[in-house]
């Protein structure tokens, strides 16, 4: 091992262990750009990805700098001494080459994959391979199993006792925010559902989001427990407590590349129902022209594909085929969607007809699955558990166990979209939707969003009201009118 004085970089690369050597003593050392150097520092120490500096001001000789990530893991500050040796690219980058040529992996090659990308061993680069040749050459069967057993086996689990419920739903339809209100319908009828939410990536908002809006979702295992014991449900963000953290890592790949493998998607939905322990999971996979089951054929093979892994992951798993042509609610957006939900569970009669439909099946169908009322007697259960009221005072319990939130304020700033023909809207466009809510700043500002006046189906007259941005900035309100001379999403016949 070689000693070298560490420089502070004052840079944090967002995961990737990064080290920095001036070229002439990586030169000396026969060192290159993405190979792996172990540094030491007392008994701790970590593998980083090794970047060159030609510059003696960035980086002088005889000195490493390190991003944050490093100097945090190893707890060494500027000037401390470290020591340094080469170690070969991890054994996961032959795997992944291997399945760049079309090879099936095996768990354990699939699991050293995973452990190296939860563990920011991986460059972007090789985790972007990784992806790419799971897209081209798909994932088997088999494959999908042991990458989602894998992607479990090097993240935390949740242990409940008894039965466990959960339900997941695939996305890609603006304001379809069931969970909030089948998860307190479940609870109230006595089951255990610990509901663990992801943030937005492409969409207005997330359920974490959404809930974020009303309680804390940010919190520790033993805070979870402690809220699953005294409500048997919680609405939290699963990111914050570590669970199959590889799925999100490759989310990250996936997202600027626009791909989603099929396979992964299959892995990831069932690696975080399998780290809480459920046992029964329904999941919903919305289907139409902007989502990821473009058709019945899509869906149903889907359907056929998670029933199958959930067997032999032993976990009983039931899909509902939904339709996903257009949004679902009034409110698009972490504040409004928040709204609708609060307004289905206090059985308010303006609240979003389609929004409370969906979800008293949802929660009927789960309430099936495990056998609480016979096939057909679902819906009827939960209606009945939503109209007594059992359903929001269940809600008002989470809320207050994971910590109560102040409302966030409503944007200000505010745009009318008007309708330029009279006639019936024969589609409601869910990308642009989506999208000129994010322009207008959701799901970053809580406030902001749309509301839709006008639903799918509904006959409109010219200069008829189709919906209202929200922003906190009139300079995002002005970027998201700006979007809406290409199309404002909504197609009038």
């Amino acid at each position: 091992m070689v000693k070298f004085k560490v420089k502070d970089m004052d840079i944090a690369s967002g995961g990737t262990l990064v080290a920095i050597l001036n070229e002439k003593d990586a030169k000396k050392l026969d060192l290159h750009s993405a190979d792996r150097i172990l540094v030491k520092h007392n008994s701790k120490n970590v593998t980083c990805i090794l970047d060159i500096s030609e510059s003696s001001k960035a980086v002088p000789e005889g000195s490493v700098g390190l991003f944050e990530e490093v100097l945090d893991r190893l707890h060494v500050k500027h000037k401390d001494l470290v020591d340094i040796r080469f170690t070969g690219k991890p054994e996961s980058v032959k795997h992944i080459r291997d399945k760049l040529l079309g090879k099936e992996l095996n768990y354990t090659e699939l699991y050293h994959i995973t452990d190296d990308i939860t563990h920011d061993r991986l460059t972007d680069i090789e985790k972007t391979y990784f992806v790419a040749a799971s897209f081209t050459h798909g994932l088997s069967i088999q494959e999908v199993i042991s990458l989602t057993k894998a992607m479990v086996q090097t993240g935390k689990t949740l242990k409940f006792p008894g039965v466990t419920l959960d339900k997941h739903c695939i996305g890609g339809v603006p304001g379809n925010r069931t969970t909030m209100i089948v998860v307190p319908i479940v609870a109230a009828a006595g089951y255990t559902i610990p509901k663990t939410s992801s943030r937005a990536i492409t969409s207005p908002a997330g359920t974490a989001d959404t809930m974020e809006c009303l309680a804390k979702v940010e919190m520790s295992e033993a805070k979870i427990k402690q809220v699953v014991r005294k409500t048997r449900a919680c609405i939290v963000h699963g990111g914050s407590i570590n669970l199959a953290p590889a799925d999100d890592k490759i989310i990250e790949v996936e997202h600027p590349l626009s791909i989603d493998a099929e396979g992964q998607l299959l892995a990831s939905v069932m690696a975080k129902k399998h780290s809480v322990s459920a046992n029964h999971v329904l999941i919903d996979i919305p289907m139409g022209k902007s989502v990821k089951a473009r058709n019945m054929k899509e869906a149903n093979h889907l359907k056929k594909m998670f029933e199958l892994i959930g067997k032999k992951l032993h976990m009983n798993v039931q899909v509902v085929i939904t339709d996903g042509s257009h949004p679902i609610g009034n409110g698009i957006g972490p504040l409004l969607e928040a709204e609708d939900v609060m307004a289905v569970l206090r059985n308010d009669p303006l609240a979003p007809r389609d929004l409370k439909e969906k979800s008293l099946m949802l929660a009927g169908q789960l309430l099936e699955l495990v056998c609480e009322c016979k096939k057909g007697d679902g819906l009827k259960k939960a209606t009945e558990i939503l109209e007594s009221g059992k359903a929001l005072e269940k809600m008002h319990d989470i809320i207050n166990a994971q910590g109560k939130e102040k409302k966030p304020e409503l944007g200000q700033h505010r745009y009318p979209v008007h309708s330029s023909k009279s006639g019936k809207i024969i589609e409601i466009d869910n990308d642009i939707i989506a999208k000129v809510a994010r322009i207008a700043g959701a799901p970053t500002d809580k406030g902001a969003g749309l509301y839709l006046t006008k639903k799918i189906h509904d006959p409109v007259k010219k200069g008829d009201l189709l919906y209202t941005i929200y922003a906190m900035s009139e300079f995002k309100l002005n970027l998201a009118k700006d979007f809406l001379h290409k199309n404002n999403g909504y197609m009038v016949r």
